[in-house]
């Protein structure tokens, strides 16, 4: 799942150069950094309650009423709110917590403090048959649309036929999880291609069946890209500006890249739903919020600072936020990784590739970014983030790569390309974005490289992937933020190596990794952890068409009155389920 600062950064959706497309401090850099902190590692799975029911657990103490209002600095926020195309941190951490249901999904365990998995829309978490080639979902009969029209499994199924549509959805999830997997037929592109046989409804039950084993399909049926989506009337773009709701919030007003506001949704059933409450009265958020400004209103002691927000924390006055907010300061975990992606087809010299490596400088890009090398990010050397299962430590060069710009000039004349041009594009509308920018630049200068940077304030993705623009065809040197769709490396190695998937923006393409890809699919459950990082270390040694930047930690905080302010170790954001405003 991207990262955005749009919409996802592969999650921020109009991503910006590398580390600063997840945020920049409006403050222009530097940092001070709490002294008791340090980086932290998140957790390698989720428990799973099958038998889950609502209505969910009580929040001790939590009251009901008052208005949340939600700073998002330096993220343009979703492009549009249709679910089949959710594929990002921030609009996924929103929509799938307060307005839109799916099979399954998340809630948070009151004693252990971790996420686990619970059903949803379905009655538990699905059955599947002995090879995991076919599930069986039993849809609840009593869930509505905020209309007041029951929700029918025909309606789900038409969500996921919906997920094939790669061409109207182009950087939905489906890609990945629904074409790769389940068995619709060759070639099958959507609705417009009429019935799935694969997906079928009897009753209540809907059963999918899987063109290989898909052991994971539990925690793909989380995913509001394949929630109901209604039969009439839900023709993109136009369903995506406010499409209905069945969660307990519902849209009131959206304007992209401004601002999304949430009120009560009347025909969202508690007893139905084991996870999420409706405490606050109303949600807003804000979208490319100014970081400073952000800060100084969670550090004031006015009335807006205390039922206010922050998506982002800003580095350089992260102390400071700490002292003030005590336990509404969070740092949360997640398998997130930050990438540099050379593109494999114009830059095919592993060395030069492992030069550029050589020649990013991590502080100084980091802390221009508006981030804390040690807390918020750290080096990274694998495709796949600490924690998760099966990974392998080890450095594509044999040791961690660091801002060494002489071995890089080293490899640069070795390779005979002294003087290469680096081009790719940066965000120039904020002064922090440009500032990581130019040092990021001033690295690779200094290890022999020309750089030209192209400004860029639109969808880096989107960007990416228009194979006919112009500006496009120039670069070669793009990047990728990217976090674990759940604790697998199947949601981690293949949408950002496996060919034609619209995060594998290295235009990387191997046949024996695509193989490999392939061959995990086919193992039994135990065994594909190690094979999954077997592949990493396969793909970083002999190919390295990735480079890993960071692992990350992101920084949230909250004012005063916001009660139960805590993380989502699933999305690797805010717990928006459980929060509510003491009275």
């Amino acid at each position: 799942m991207k990262r955005t600062k749009s919409l996802a950064a592969v999650a921020c959706v109009a991503l910006i150069s590398t580390l600063a497309a997840c945020g920049g401090d409006g403050g222009g850099g530097g940092g001070s950094t709490p002294s008791d902190q340090k980086f932290e590692e998140a957790g390698a799975g989720f428990a799973k309650v099958a038998d889950a029911e609502g209505p969910a657990p009580e929040i001790e103490g939590a009251a009901t009423g008052g208005d949340v209002t939600v700073y998002v600095p330096l993220d343009e926020g979703p492009e549009d709110l249709d679910p089949t195309n959710g594929w990002s941190v921030l609009g996924n951490s929103i929509q799938q917590a307060l307005t839109h249901r799916s099979l399954t999904q998340y809630r948070k365990n009151d004693e252990s403090g971790e996420m686990e998995l619970v059903p949803d829309l379905a009655t538990d978490l699905g059955t599947p048959n002995d090879d995991f080639t076919e599930w069986t979902f039993t849809v609840r009969d009593d869930v509505k649309w905020e209309t007041g029209d029951p929700i029918t499994p025909e309606e789900i199924k038409y969500g996921i036929e919906r997920s094939f549509d790669s061409e109207t959805f182009t950087s939905g999830p489906g890609q990945v999880y629904s074409v790769e997997n389940i068995d619709c037929g060759d070639g099958y592109a959507g609705p417009a291609d009429g019935d799935c046989s694969g997906i079928t409804v009897e009753g209540q039950d809907i059963t999918i069946k899987m063109v290989k084993p898909f052991p994971d399909m539990d925690f793909w049926g989380s995913f509001m890209a394949i929630g109901p989506i209604p039969l009439e009337n839900s023709d993109f773009p136009a369903y995506g500006r406010k499409p209905l709701s069945n969660g307990p919030y519902k849209i009131s007003e959206f304007r992209p890249t401004e601002s999304l506001t949430l009120v009560k949704n009347d025909q969202w059933d508690p007893a139905t739903d084991p996870a999420r409450h409706q405490y606050v009265d109303s949600w807003t958020f804000k979208f490319n919020q100014d970081q400073q400004k952000t800060d100084q209103i969670l550090l004031s002691d006015s009335e807006l600072s205390s039922t206010a927000i922050s998506y982002r924390l800003g580095a350089s006055n992260a102390t400071d936020l700490k002292s003030k907010l005590g336990d509404n300061y969070i740092q949360q975990t997640g398998q997130c990784v930050s990438y540099r992606a050379p593109d494999y087809t114009k830059i095919t010299d592993i060395n030069v590739r492992k030069a550029i490596a050589w020649a990013y400088d991590f502080d100084n890009v980091t802390l221009a970014g508006g981030n804390i090398p040690g807390v918020t990010r750290i080096p990274a050397s694998t495709l796949m983030p600490p924690g998760m299962s099966g990974r392998k430590e080890y450095f594509p060069d044999g040791e961690q790569f660091t801002y060494q710009p002489e071995k890089a000039k080293q490899l640069l004349e070795e390779a005979g390309q002294t003087g290469m041009t680096l081009t790719y594009v940066y965000d120039d509308s904020d002064a922090t974005l440009k500032a990581a920018a130019e040092a990021e630049k001033k690295g690779y200068e200094a290890a022999g490289f020309k750089v030209e940077m192209i400004p860029y304030q639109e969808d880096y993705y989107a960007l990416y992937d228009d194979k006919d623009s112009d500006i496009n065809k120039r670069l070669n040197l793009r990047n990728v933020n990217w976090c674990s769709d759940w604790p697998s490396a199947s949601t981690m190695i293949p949408p950002l190596v496996q060919a034609g998937q619209p995060y594998n923006t290295a235009f990387f393409d191997e046949p024996d990794v695509q193989k490999a890809i392939d061959d995990i699919a086919t193992l039994p459950a135990e065994e594909q952890p190690t094979a999954w990082g077997d592949l990493d270390e396969m793909i970083g040694t002999e190919y390295f068409p990735l480079i890993p930047l960071a692992y990350r930690n992101e920084l949230y905080g909250a004012g005063a009155s916001i009660g139960n302010f805590n993380g989502d170790g699933a999305m690797s954001s805010i717990n928006f389920k459980d929060l509510f405003v003491t009275q």
